[in-house]
């Protein structure tokens, strides 16, 4: 399946589709690059697909600013396997992260390992200071 929108923006589709093969163009999994992209792989401000890559990236490889998934590299990530400066996932690791194993400079979870950490074994006061402030005042967390 493939498809693109007439609108365009910077010589980009708005919205690009490419799902599966097209012995045509001897592709064996579809390309999506648009705007908003979806596809097999998919790049666009907003990409949506098993491998995708944008300023917004959802999929089972995410890359973007913004990334969710099974796995994510981005400054945000949020997935399984999260890497990135603010990381939430299964394992995560980056400056700050949050997850079952949290590895970072401030690191939160089940197993954490960082310099400052909040874990099941010890809870650093910077760390409950840093993950308050960046939760805007919505955890408590206390020493």
């Amino acid at each position: 399946m493939r498809w693109k929108s007439s609108a365009s923006f910077f010589e980009y589709p708005v919205i690009s589709i490419a799902i599966g093969p097209d012995p045509a163009n001897k592709e064996t999994r579809g390309h999506a690059r648009g705007i908003i992209a979806v596809g097999d792989m998919a790049s666009g401000v907003i990409a949506l697909g098993a491998f995708s890559r944008g300023v917004i990236a959802l999929g089972g490889f995410a890359v973007g600013i913004m990334a969710l998934g099974g796995a994510g590299i981005g400054i945000l990530s949020f997935a399984g396997l999260a890497l990135g400066y603010l990381a939430f996932g299964g394992m995560a690791m980056g400056y700050a992260a949050v997850g079952g194993l949290a590895i970072g400079y401030y690191a939160m979870g089940g197993a954490a390992i960082g310099k400052f950490v909040i874990g099941p074994v010890h809870r650093d006061p910077q760390a409950i200071e840093f993950f308050s402030r960046l939760a805007g005042g919505f955890l408590r967390l206390s020493k």
